[in-house]
Order: structure tokens, then sequence, then C-alpha cells
């Protein structure tokens, strides 16, 4: 058998809409390429073989249990090169089927996408995340961050056997580029006038993204400011229900799932982020490019993308700041122009095309004997579009 590389998630869209770049990459090396998660099933061409684990949210739920049996037994059938892990849930579990092997375990790296607390979280809730992070470290060989608290914190309590930082996944920015006719054509459908002005927030809608800040920051705004929210998620009909009350659901778009965001980038004046945390978020990264600028909470991930310019931040879950940062760009032209530009220079080297060679060199280099055989990538970055 060739090498073969196994990739889990918590979901099979984690994978197809972030690591589908690094599956076709492995392949391009002539390596058998084998996934496993949750989730709805989808359509992943770059993997060779697919296996279903039944992961539930809840973290004590015996179908997680299962499911970590199966990767115990796929990683006992399969002699893997390599084992490379995401999201919280589908890392653990990984981590935790490797446990006892011996002859047969492979390498494991583990991408933290964003530890799932910060120095704000309660003190009993962080050390429940970190008692996990410490039980498998010695499955970690690679743990790989993508901000620099995360990566801070990994080192200072030695979280894997060897920590890195890159800046995060890659996104492929050209599928943002020529969008002006579509995002004036969007503008028109949504009934904008000329002088009106355009948020854009696209996130799941959860207690982590925190959007009825933003609509609590809607009411303080002015009439012309409008803010769409794409995404869908347990706390919609909630965040409309307080759009209502609070006398903004007319000035609030509520899109729902949206596979074309770039027409909504390039329709949109800003963009604004409420989350509780982040890794490093993609449709910050994307708003960015867009040449957006950006007010966000001022919380990992944000902080790393926004300290060489591009926006402004506020507090977390402060409504009242948030709405003043909102209100200095909306009323100053020259400054949303200048943060723009500043955006669209700080987001070039989180490109796919410059971030995948820095990523595959780290996954092969917790391969024994791989350092010295340089992956050939050229073109894998351009033919996988997301």
């Amino acid at each position: 058998m060739s090498e073969a590389v196994l990739f889990t998630a918590s979901t099979y869209s984690h994978l197809y809409n972030f690591h589908r770049p690094y599956l076709a990459a492995f392949r391009d090396l002539g390596w058998e390429v084998h996934i496993a998660c949750g989730g709805a099933g989808m359509a992943i061409p770059e993997a060779d073989w697919k296996l279903f684990l039944p992961f539930e949210k809840k973290m004590t739920a015996p179908a997680n249990f299962r499911a970590q049996r199966l990767l115990r037994r796929a990683m006992e059938e399969t002699e893997y090169s390599l084992v490379v892990t995401h999201t919280s849930l589908a890392a653990f579990f990984t981590r935790r089927a490797a446990a006892g092997l011996d002859r047969c375990r492979p390498p494991l790296v583990t991408v933290a996408h964003g530890y799932l607390f910060d120095d704000k979280t309660a003190p009993l809730k962080r050390e429940i995340f970190l008692a996990a992070e410490r039980l498998t470290v010695p499955q970690t060989d690679l743990l790989l961050t993508m901000n620099q608290w995360d990566y801070e914190l990994a080192r200072k309590k030695k979280l894997g056997r060897r920590v890195e930082n890159l800046p995060g996944m890659g996104v492929d920015f050209s599928r943002l580029e020529g969008r002006e006719t579509d995002g004036a054509a969007l503008r028109r459908e949504l009934g904008l006038a000329p002088g009106e002005l355009l948020m854009i927030y696209a996130a799941e809608f959860s207690a982590r993204k925190s959007q009825d800040i933003l609509l609590q920051a809607m009411a303080l705004l002015p009439e012309r400011v409008k803010l769409a929210l794409p995404g869908q998620g347990a706390l919609l009909e909630e965040c409309k229900a307080l759009a209502k009350h609070l006398g903004v659901e007319r000035r609030v778009f509520f899109p729902g799932s949206e596979p074309d965001m770039p027409r909504w980038y390039a329709a949109a004046d800003m963009a604004v982020s409420a989350s509780r945390s982040e890794g490093l978020p993609f449709n910050v990264m994307e708003a960015m490019y867009a040449g957006l600028p950006v007010a966000a909470s001022a919380v990992k991930g944000h902080t790393d993308l926004l300290a060489r310019g591009g926006g402004l931040l506020y507090p977390y879950g402060d409504a009242a700041a948030c709405a003043a940062q909102l209100l200095r760009l909306t009323e100053d032209a020259d400054l949303r122009r200048e943060l723009g530009a500043q955006a669209r220079e700080a987001v070039l080297p989180y490109g796919l095309e410059r971030v995948l060679p820095q990523v595959m060199e780290a996954y092969l280099s917790a391969v024994p004997g791989m350092a010295e055989r340089k992956p050939v990538l050229v073109g894998t970055a351009e033919r996988i579009g997301r």
C-alpha cells in the first residue's frame, strides 16, 4: 500500500469547507487519502475512503465513544503514515483512539482552530477544557495553533510534544475578485438607497457568535445603517424576535445560509463581528480582502488580524461601545477608505497560495524520515475552490 493519511473532523462540512486543498495536496504527492467525520455526508472527491463517525456535541455521549472505537479500528487496520485531526470534539476522540497503540500508532497532528476558552473564561470551565488537552498530550506529536493567544498558552502548558503557530489554513481569495457588478445588483435587490450603508456579519447563530450584541448596537445607530446577518443556527429565530422587539427588523437582513458570500462582501460597506472567541475567522479575512473596514470584538483571532490595521476593536459584549465604533465608521468616509485599504494589505499573508506550502511542510515534518522530501504542490491551491 502507498503512504496513507487520515483526516478527522467533527463534520464533513468542516473538511469540505476548509481542507480540500490539503487532501488534494496529499494526493498530488501520491498518498492515499482517508477521511473520518460526523454530521451530514458530503461528496469530497479528494478522499479515497470515508468513515462515518457518530459524533454528538455532548462530550460524554455514548456515540462519541463508539466513534472512538471506530477510529481505533481504522488505525489498527491501516498503517497510516500520518493522522491529522481538526475541531475540538474530533481531536479529543481521535487522540484517545490512538492512546495505547504502540507498534501501529501513526504520527498525529492536531490543528487547534481556536480553543473554546481564554483568560476571561470562568476558571472551572477553563480547567475542564485544559484537562482534556492535557490528557491527550502523549498522542499530540505536533500541535498547530493559529493565533498568538492559543500559541502562547499551548507552549506554556506544553499541550503538544511540539507546538507551532501558522497563519490559519489559508483563504481562497480568488473567488472574491471581480464581483463589483454582483455587489451593485444585490444592493438594488435589497432596496438600498444611495447613502445607505450596509454592514455584514456572516456566522452561525449561536451564543458564541453573539449576534444579539449587534442588534442592540443597531438600535443606537442612524436609520441609514443596515445590517446583513447571513447564516443559520439554533438562535436564528431568537435573533429575529429580538430585532423586532428593538424596532430594527426593517433594517436587518436575515438571508439564511448563503452559498455566494462574495456578492455580499461586494455589496457591503463595512464588516462587523461580535464573537466571544475565534481561531482565525474566515468571514473577517474575506471581508478584509474585499477591502471592507472592520469593527470587531477585542478577542483572540480578531486582535491577530487587525494588529496591523484594517479596523476598530471594542470590548466583547459591550453593545454601546460597538455602536460607538460603528458610528465612527458611518460618519467618516475617509476613515472607511483608509481602514479598508489597510485591511486588504494586512490579510494578504493569509491567502491559500501562501499558507498551503507552510501547512504541508508542518504536516510532513511530523512523519519520520520525511523532512528531506520537499512536497511539489504547484497548482494545488488554484485547482481547489471553496
